[in-house]
């Protein structure tokens, strides 16, 4: 299959409660909520089908007002994962066709990255999912556990997530290594971006998988994916995607750069 061929859909999952920052998809950035942001990103992908799943009447009639396809889903989902399988039952999608899964947090995501998730998982017909990840360049993120690192095999494939500092360095290391100047010139350390392609047959799967004892350890749920033998190929990601929006300081920063840019947010201009 030629890239030129490929046919995807993207799912938005948007929950209105948010612990830090609540009705996230309906704040303003630029004078339009956050979650129509991450529409048009999505739609500039080149996707079939782009839907905002959703379970809040709010955010349901401010989609709609700006043209977006809403899929009403239960309130009582545990993760977005979950909401993505409910939205693919409804509509019918068939077990091979291909969903990426984009937040509704993440104003900035580039079109770009979310093609190449869908294509990676095309061209990757014994994986399940696929991600992405960028290199790491400093020490403090290889120890930040909000920084999730990934490692793969030979072939791409992850071998495992985590939040702590992996691969381990055994001799720069040795004192816990956090204070080191830069990271050690003979590793390798990949950060993994949350973005995810589906096979709907996986979605479908999904749901009644039974969660991963470092799953709950970790509170990393694709681990469960790893942990019930569905392979997850990662691939590096050809734009660094900015930060989302999870705290009230996230919007403010974001808004004062694009205050200065005049324009939408691109990769790499907001840190």
């Amino acid at each position: 299959m030629g890239e030129t061929e490929l046919s995807f859909r993207v799912a938005i999952p948007a929950r209105y409660a948010s612990t830090r920052l609540p009705g996230k998809p309906l704040r303003l950035l630029a004078g339009r909520p956050l979650i129509e942001h991450a529409h048009q990103r999505a739609r500039a992908s080149g996707a079939l089908e782009v839907v905002i799943a959703t379970d809040d009447a709010r955010i349901r009639a401010v989609a709609e007002g700006f043209g977006a396809t809403v899929c009403m889903t239960s309130p009582t989902h545990t993760s977005g994962t979950d909401r993505l399988a409910e939205v693919a039952a409804q509509l019918g999608w068939p077990d091979d066709a291909i969903v990426v899964n984009v937040q509704g947090d993440e104003p900035g995501l580039p079109p770009a990255l979310i093609r190449q998730v869908a294509v990676d998982l095309a061209t990757h017909p014994d994986a399940g999912i696929a991600t992405a990840c960028v290199h790491i360049y400093e020490t403090a993120e290889i120890f930040d556990p909000n920084a999730v690192k990934v490692t793969r095999d030979a072939l791409g494939y992850a071998l495992y997530f985590s939040r702590a500092p992996i691969p381990w360095h055994r001799e720069a290391f040795r004192d816990g290594g956090a204070t080191l100047a830069e990271p050690p010139a003979d590793g390798v350390w990949f950060r993994h971006i949350g973005l995810y392609a589906y096979r709907v047959a996986v979605l479908r799967r999904y749901p009644e998988l039974t969660p991963a004892p470092a799953e709950r350890t970790e509170s990393l749920e694709q681990l469960r994916a790893l942990w019930h033998g569905i392979r997850i190929h990662v691939a590096e990601a050809a734009e660094t995607p900015p930060p989302g929006v999870d705290t009230e300081a996230d919007l403010a920063r974001l808004a004062a750069v694009w205050e200065r840019s005049g324009q939408q947010i691109e990769s790499g201009q907001f840190r």
